[in-house]
């Protein structure tokens, strides 16, 4: 039975139940992956190095902001360098909200969020940021939901909110997606993230979704680690 969930955790377990035990649960490392023809790094590598770089640059500890970010959103991170210089912006939150949704602390949390930027506008407006260095095609929808609750976390965390903008910058694509909320819209996500979340962590079987989308990129499958004798081989 899982303690705690994210997000990413939330994606991980709707996709595949037992993928989830592995990484999870059971804390298997997944195999190392061959770099594709032309690539010095993996995906999630670079996006790490990406996002500690921002980080450290609005933060003022860094003084060159990296090409991937610098490229088509340098002027906006500038903006924000110079907004946490004046209070107004806060970095890398790690959020926690107990079952109750009530603030916890990370270590004991059963939510547990990690918040790129927070940009306080004013009393009752602000902005939730979060960079990407992947593609935006084919994750709208999973996107979005991310979205609707970094803004729902938000605004319990803050109860003087009135609206909050959602923000995903996609630095390698130069293309913004953001989305408004009133306390009234985001807290209507709440009865569904408590089901979804209730489900990860009273879970306690753990079957496979064997099918070619679940155990496409999976290296856990029998072409790879073997951990998971159901997965679907490729033909």
């Amino acid at each position: 039975m899982a303690h705690s969930w994210s997000f990413s955790r939330l994606g991980d377990f709707e996709k595949c139940k037992k993928y989830f035990w592995l990484k999870h649960e059971q804390k298997i490392p997944e195999p190392e992956r061959a770099l594709r023809p032309g690539q010095t790094e993996h995906a999630n590598d670079r996006g790490s190095r990406i996002h500690d770089n921002c980080e450290l640059y609005v933060r003022g500890d860094h003084d060159a902001l990296c090409a991937e970010a610098d490229k088509h959103f340098g002027a906006k991170i500038d903006l924000l360098r110079i907004m946490y210089e004046d209070g107004m912006v806060e970095l890398e939150g790690n959020w926690g909200h107990d079952e109750d949704w009530e603030i916890a602390e990370w270590s004991a949390a059963w939510l547990r969020l990690k918040l790129d930027v927070l940009v306080n506008v004013s009393p009752t407006e602000a902005i939730v940021i979060d960079y990407k260095s992947g593609k935006k095609w084919g994750n709208e929808v999973k996107h979005a939901q991310q979205l609707q609750l970094y803004a729902l976390c938000t605004f319990l965390r803050n109860p003087h909110l009135e609206v909050v903008d959602a923000e995903l910058w996609y630095l390698d694509v130069n293309e913004t997606t953001r989305q408004t909320f009133t306390r009234q819209q985001a807290l209507m996500f709440k009865r569904s993230f408590d089901k979804r979340g209730t489900a990860v962590t009273m879970c306690t079987t753990w079957p496979p979704s064997a099918n070619k989308f679940s155990c496409q990129w999976c290296l856990y499958g029998p072409e790879h680690s073997g951990h998971c004798a159901e997965g679907v081989r490729k033909k």
